[in-house]
């Protein structure tokens, strides 16, 4: 029987489950403090700083280095000298403490390859150095950024306490129409909502329309909702999810001990098994609010300068020109996302005056991107790729921006200086609209371009 079908005492979210799981409790009330003990906890570059506070308490070996992840994603080849020492130092602390799950430059980005990897199951809870860890929701995780300090308790103890956080259901009907994709989805709900509109909540989608996304633009949406302040985010998982973890548990064998695939076993078996992991939330559960999203009534949004939530139609900026497109990040790096680049632009030019950078969110989406013929039309149409990681969207690394230039990028952050200069502009859109505003020079909709 599967934790969906299990009876329950009382209604309960998916975010009082997942927290009364990690913190070995019956149940968890909204507000209440728990000392949870992750299943995986991450970080990245920042490894390195962590390190010097975890150092303090005195320990010569973290607690739990079978439970730690750490990838080089954000700065990657290291572009200064200090970046260059980062990592290095990062390196050294991996090998020494026995990290369970290490990936090197070029890998990509932590929260992409952590799916692939299947490090992350659903059920799971994972506590990350990086703001955007809401992200494993699409695989039915619970996921949380916390600060550094906070990594190092965990590193130390294995353990920390969250407050159990209030849920907001947002529910999905209907389906995307052309040219509309859930990163739309994703800007209309923080455009109405706000970029507070969950803070400190667990935003947990259902509705019938989350059967009709692909995985990868299931994983678009629940990342964004770290925009709107969300703690965890989380997605219903279904059999396309167990399926896209039990192939890749069974391809890396070895690789999750005693949560891995068993020798001889199927595809099937492993499914059946991750399901029976999984946590849902009861009927009649307690939600702080009810939000609805009518899918087939959304159109392609953009987030103007410099906030997340200030978001208007595609229509309404034709007159703003492009001087760089960036296609990227957590939030829209994977095949999907290049595969509606390559739509719109093969067979066609970047503008006069414009340039494009893409950045795959892997070693894996690149190689597919490659094999599928897409780098070479799209280096054809005028883009330059970067090595599979965060590149520019932090703003120290390839594709910064110079004083008065604007960028629309599929990234998640337009904040003032996000991506170099202050002076620069930011705006966010699908990678459909990044793309075809690249072609056009201006920011305009996809149709405009490819039809």
């Amino acid at each position: 029987m599967s934790e969906r079908d299990r009876p329950a005492d009382a209604a309960r979210t998916f975010a009082q489950k997942a927290l009364a799981r990690a913190s070995g409790q019956e149940s968890v009330a909204a507000g209440e403090i728990v000392d949870a003990r992750p299943d995986i906890v991450l970080s990245h570059d920042n490894t390195a700083p962590i390190a010097e506070i975890w150092r303090q308490f005195g320990q010569e070996r973290v607690a739990i280095p079978e439970r730690m992840a750490v990838t080089l994603d954000h700065a990657v080849p290291a572009p200064t000298v200090r970046h260059a020492q980062n990592h290095a130092e990062v390196r050294a602390f991996v090998a020494e403490q026995g990290v369970g799950h290490f990936f090197e430059v070029g890998r990509g980005i932590c929260h992409q390859v952590l799916s692939e990897e299947a490090v992350v199951l659903p059920g799971d809870v994972i506590l990350g150095a990086d703001s955007h860890t809401p992200h494993f929701g699409w695989l039915g995780a619970f996921g949380a950024g916390v600060g550094r300090s906070e990594m190092a308790v965990l590193w130390a103890t294995g353990e920390l306490w969250l407050r159990a956080p209030e849920s907001i259901r947002i529910r999905l009907d209907g389906a995307l129409g052309e040219w509309v994709t859930t990163k739309d989805a994703a800007l209309t709900l923080i455009g109405d909502l706000g970029a507070d509109g969950a803070l400190y909540r667990s935003v947990e989608f259902d509705g019938p329309a989350i059967a009709g996304l692909s995985l990868d633009s299931r994983a678009a949406l629940v990342n964004m909702m770290a925009e709107m302040g969300a703690k965890n985010a989380y997605m219903q998982p279904d059999e396309d999810v167990f399926r896209y973890l039990a192939e890749r548990l069974l391809a890396r064998p070895g690789r999750r001990t005693g949560r891995g695939a068993a020798p001889g076993e199927t595809a099937e078996a492993v499914a059946a098994r991750l399901e029976r992991g999984a946590l849902y939330p009861d009927p009649g559960a307690v939600y702080s609010a009810d939000h609805l999203l009518d899918l087939s009534a959304v159109e392609p949004r953009v987030a103007r300068p410099h906030h997340v939530d200030d978001t208007v139609a595609v229509g309404e900026l034709d007159s703003v020109r492009v001087d760089q497109a960036f296609i990227g990040t957590c939030t829209n790096g994977r095949i999907e996302d290049l595969g509606a680049v390559h739509r719109v632009m093969a067979g066609r030019r970047l503008a006069r005056g414009a340039r494009m950078v893409i950045v795959p969110a892997s070693s894996e989406v690149w190689n597919e991107a490659l094999a599928r013929g897409w780098v070479a039309d799209l280096v054809a149409a005028g883009a330059v790729f970067g090595t599979p990681g965060c590149g520019p969207c932090m703003g120290n690394h390839l594709g910064v921006l110079a004083p008065g230039e604007v960028c629309i990028s599929s990234a998640n952050r337009n904040f003032q200086g996000r991506m170099g200069d202050r002076g620069a502009e930011i705006y966010l859109a699908s990678p459909a609209v990044v793309a075809a505003s690249a072609v056009a020079g201006r920011i305009v909709h996809p149709r405009e371009v490819a039809g």
